[in-house]
């Protein structure tokens, strides 16, 4: 199951490649973290960096819990 808010955060940066380098991490995490893979915690605000804030911590923690986004 595609991770949206991931999906989101890669749109906004361009490229799963982009996502990564902004982040510190390879392209393989990104692609695991879309396709469901867990998030270590501490890449979690640099997503939110990556994004501007366009991706908040909050939409991120409940796309992992597979919570609505309210």
């Amino acid at each position: 199951m595609k991770n949206e808010v991931i999906e989101k955060a890669i749109s906004i940066c361009g490229s799963q490649v982009k996502l990564s380098q902004e982040c510190g991490v390879s392209q393989v995490s990104v692609s695991f973290w879309l396709n469901g893979g867990g998030i270590n915690a501490k890449y979690i605000p640099r997503i939110v960096k990556a994004t501007k804030g366009k991706v908040t911590e909050k939409q991120i923690l409940h796309s992992l819990a597979n919570l609505p986004d309210n």
